[in-house]
Order: C-alpha cells, then structure tokens, then sequence
C-alpha cells in the first residue's frame, strides 16, 4: 500500500507541476503590468498636448476677436494704451489665462511685404523689453502678437512641450490685416 500511495503522490505532484506551469490565470496581470508605465506615459502626453493647443485656439480666438478693434479704429479713436489693449485680450480668453503672463505686440507698417514678426525669445528666456505698441491710422498693415507663457508639467518618455527655459512653452497668437479707412 505505501507503495501505491508514493506512486499517487508522485503522479499528483507532477500533475500540480504541469498544470502550474500551463496555468495563464496571472498572465494578464503580468503582461498589463509591463505595459501600464507606457501606457499611462502615452495618456498624460496626449492629455498634455490637448491642453496646450487648446489653450493656444482660446489664445488665437481672443488676438484675432480683440485684433478687430485696431483693424476698425475704435482703439485708435478710444486711445486704448497697451494696458487696456492687452486687459481686453485676456477678457476675451475668459479668464483661461493669468494676465500678468500675457504680452502684447502690436506693430505698423507700410506694407504686407514689409511686415515682420516679433521674436521674443533670446537663449531659451522671454524678452518682455522688445514688446511695442503702435496701433497705425487708417490704411495702414498692422501686426498684432500676443504671447503667453504657459507652463507644461509633464515630459514622460522624453516627450518634452517646452520650447524654453524652466518647462514653458511660448504660446503665440498673430492676427496680421490692413486697418479700415
């Protein structure tokens, strides 16, 4: 009899040993494991990139509805200054955007082909000293830039928005047009 039960014994333990080894019951726990960290770095990337260019359409909306109010003259004859000018900006973002970080250009000039951009940013930091503000007369080209530095958080994956210094990414909206006579 001892016999018989070494042998039941014997055969029950490799039949544990082969059904351990063919079990799959933890196979998807261990495999989600080795693609969550990817997964969720993927997930806060495209959550990342959704809120800045989100953040620069409520930017571009609010240069170009604020832009008309040179391009009309109202601005001119109202002498809004700059302060006025760019308050009226970051009302029209409504309230997505913290004011002091908003900066106003606005430019004159003779012609479309004349016309120049404005490039702030000198070795990875924002020069707010180059802002001007020259609202034109009638007829004349104007081109208004408004930046906005906003701060990006995440960078999983060596996924990285920033396009300066201390993780800010400059966003820039432009509204380029000729002022009503």
């Amino acid at each position: 009899m001892r016999k018989t039960g070494t042998i039941v014994r014997e055969i029950l333990r490799t039949d544990a040993h082969r059904r351990l080894i063919s079990s799959e019951g933890g196979a998807t726990a261990v495999e989600f494991a080795l693609i969550a960290p990817a997964f969720f770095a993927l997930l806060l990337a495209i959550f990342e990139v959704s809120i800045v260019l989100f953040m620069q359409q409520a930017l571009q909306t609010a240069t170009t509805k604020t832009a008309r109010l040179i391009m009309t003259g109202q601005a001119q004859s109202q002498n809004t200054t700059a302060a006025q000018f760019k308050q009226q900006v970051c009302n029209n973002a409504t309230s997505l955007f913290n004011c002091s970080n908003l900066y106003v250009n606005v430019q004159s000039f003779s012609s479309f082909s004349s016309a120049s951009m404005l490039n702030p940013v000198q070795n990875g930091t924002f020069n707010a000293g180059s802002m001007s503000y020259g609202l034109g007369s009638p007829g004349s080209i104007e081109v208004v830039q408004v930046f906005y530095e906003w701060p990006v958080y995440l960078g999983p994956l060596g996924f990285n928005l920033s396009n300066m210094n201390g993780s800010i990414h400059l966003l820039v909206a432009t509204a380029a047009f000729r002022n009503e006579p």
